[in-house]
């Protein structure tokens, strides 16, 4: 299976790794292939800069790199499907994940349940 993190996996995955569920750790570590978006960074970036989490994106990228994990970058493809999705969720940032999910095929690792309505695109934890 080909999996996209959605950004607090990746982030827990890096900074806060007890709190990572053990069913995301099976599946991240038995993927074929992990992807994370250059929106995460970008959504860490923001985050971290208004203070809400602690994060160095530099840093964090060259550790995602080391990891082997494959930057999946936004595409107009990806911006495009966002316009097309049921509004089961309100948060930019995760509808585009569930966009790129959907366009590339992978399964986007999450642990947010509002996601789940977006079917068989997200891999229920």
């Amino acid at each position: 299976m080909r999996v996209l993190l959605d950004t607090h996996i990746l982030f827990w995955w890096f900074y806060e790794h007890k709190r990572l569920p053990a069913a995301a750790f099976e599946i991240v570590r038995n993927a074929d292939a992990v992807f994370f978006s250059s929106a995460s960074i970008w959504e860490i970036a923001i985050k971290s800069r208004l203070g809400k989490i602690r994060a160095d994106p530099r840093e964090l990228l060259e550790q995602i790199r080391r990891n082997d994990f494959f930057e999946l970058p936004v595409l107009s493809k990806h911006a495009l499907l966002v316009a097309t999705l049921p509004m089961h969720h309100n948060d930019p940032f995760d509808r585009l994940l569930i966009a790129q999910a959907m366009s590339e095929p992978l399964r986007l690792v999450t642990v947010d349940a509002r996601l789940q309505s977006y079917g068989e695109s997200v891999a229920k934890i």
